[in-house]
Parts: structure tokens; C-alpha cells; sequence
């Protein structure tokens, strides 16, 4: 058999009891309170705004819906170019917002109007670079067209605004 010295004490890390007391508070009261912060964290950053619980309003939200129809008046009178342009093209062609060309800049304009009224109006209407595509919108196309030549013109351009072409006698 072996000889073992069983003389030795068998001693752990904690000698005293004040080495107990510290390991009983770290093990056990440090994580309840690590678990009751972490729940309050949770819970605090999903409570809506004060005032703003209202079962109407969450059911409407809930309910809203996805689409529209858009039915306009076929037969009303078409704006002019400027109009058109102060409504929906002044927002970037009159600061220069995001590469677009300014109303009046000659130079920026040159290059686009030597490319004519079509390749101009397809721009418009088809988007190019930063600019969307303007057809489809809340103006017609003529309308557009009549916007693009509104800014041409007032950038050195020489362009004839578009012609109205009258609807096909229906028999």
C-alpha cells in the first residue's frame, strides 16, 4: 500500500468567515440583482410613450390600408411649365440639390439642351441619377414636357413648349 500523511488538514479557499460571507454575496445576491437590472432593461425599452395606449388607434394602425385609387379629372386644364415647375421640379433644379443642373446656369444647361427636347423629356420622365422618374405622377406628360422646357429655356435654351394633340374622335 501507499503511505499517505493523512496528518495534512484538507483546506479549501475559504478560511474565515468573513471569506464566506463575501463568496455567499457574489454567488447568489450579485446575479439576482444582474437578473433584475437585465429585466428592467427589457422590459423599459418596449413601453410606448405616455399617452399614446389607445385600442382605436392600435387597431386602426393594425387595419390601415395598403393601396389607393387615384381618379382624376381627365378633362381639366393642363398646367403651365412654370407651374409645373415650381411644384415639382424647383425642390433641386433651383438650389443645385444633388448634381442637379440650376435653372438659369447656361453652362450646366448647354451640353443637356444640345441633346434635344426628346432626350431631355425621357430624362424627366424615366429618371436620371439622383433625379426619379417623373412620369406617372401627378402631372401628365405634356405637362412635364412643358416643365422641361420652362427650365431649358431659362437656361439659354431655345426649345418649343409640346402641342396638345387633340383626342381621336370616338364614332
Amino acid at each position: 500500500m501507499s503511505k499517505h500523511n493523512n496528518d495534512e488538514a484538507h483546506t479549501g479557499p475559504i478560511k474565515t468567515p468573513r471569506q464566506l460571507l463575501n463568496a455567499v454575496v457574489f454567488s447568489f445576491v450579485v446575479p439576482v440583482f444582474g437578473i433584475i437590472g437585465l429585466v428592467y432593461y427589457v422590459t423599459s425599452a418596449h413601453k410606448p410613450a405616455a399617452g399614446t395606449v389607445n385600442p382605436e388607434m392600435a387597431a386602426a394602425a393594425r387595419i390601415q390600408k395598403i393601396g389607393a385609387v387615384d381618379i382624376r379629372d381627365a378633362n381639366r386644364a393642363l398646367k403651365s411649365g412654370e407651374e409645373v415647375y415650381q411644384a415639382q421640379c424647383a425642390a433641386c433644379h433651383a438650389g443645385g440639390v444633388a448634381g442637379a443642373p440650376k435653372v438659369g446656369d447656361a453652362p450646366a444647361w448647354a451640353a443637356r439642351i444640345k441633346t434635344g427636347y426628346e432626350t431631355l423629356l425621357g430624362s424627366a420622365l424615366k429618371g436620371k441619377g439622383a433625379m426619379g422618374a417623373q412620369g406617372g405622377g401627378n402631372f401628365d406628360e405634356v405637362e412635364i414636357g412643358r416643365a422641361v422646357v420652362h427650365m431649358a429655356n431659362s437656361s439659354g435654351g431655345k426649345l418649343t413648349e409640346p402641342k396638345v394633340e387633340a383626342p381621336a374622335a370616338s364614332k
